[in-house]
């Protein structure tokens, strides 16, 4: 599987224990097998980080190879009851993402942030919130949490600077 990572620089050699614990699916190498996706987020770094280059990596993941090893995962579809519980706690510092090796599913983005953020600070139910995001449709994200996973199954195939 294709997937990409936007950044502000190559990666070749991605580390799974860098970044923020939380983060939706806790602290390790995001990527998305959404070109577009990828674009948005290198551009935002960009402008973050003011004289940087916008910059897509592009690996291939190994799919069967982590099947095959089982590496410990998680795939949610679409923004329903177990990803916003599993969201939720990641935000409050529970990291529910402990114990597991690869997490695949929706990004929390600015579309759906509010109705999150509402539903955390008790201003709406969690059937409201459920209610407004069934209305989404969701990007993909995949968090690599093991190292040995990224080791063993991504290779780095190229860089793309971005104009």
């Amino acid at each position: 599987m294709k997937v990409f990572h936007g950044s502000t620089a190559e990666i070749q050699y991605p580390l799974a224990n860098i970044g923020r614990e939380n983060l939706d699916f806790g602290k390790g190498f995001y990527v998305t097998d959404i070109y577009n996706q990828a674009e948005r987020w290198a551009s935002v770094m960009m402008l973050r980080r003011p004289g940087t280059i916008a910059t897509i990596n592009i690996y291939e993941l190994n799919i069967e190879k982590i099947s095959s090893a089982n590496y410990r995962s998680l795939h949610f579809d679409g923004y329903g009851n177990d990803w916003l519980d599993f969201i939720v706690d990641s935000r409050r510092g529970k990291k529910p993402w402990l114990g597991y090796d690869l997490i695949e599913g929706g990004v929390a983005n600015d579309r759906i942030f509010d109705t999150i953020e509402n539903y955390i600070e008790g201003q709406i139910t969690k059937e409201v919130a459920l209610g407004r995001l069934q209305y989404e449709q969701p990007n993909n994200q995949i968090c690599l949490l093991n190292q040995q996973l990224i080791d063993e199954c991504l290779s780095f195939e190229q860089s793309i600077t971005l104009k």
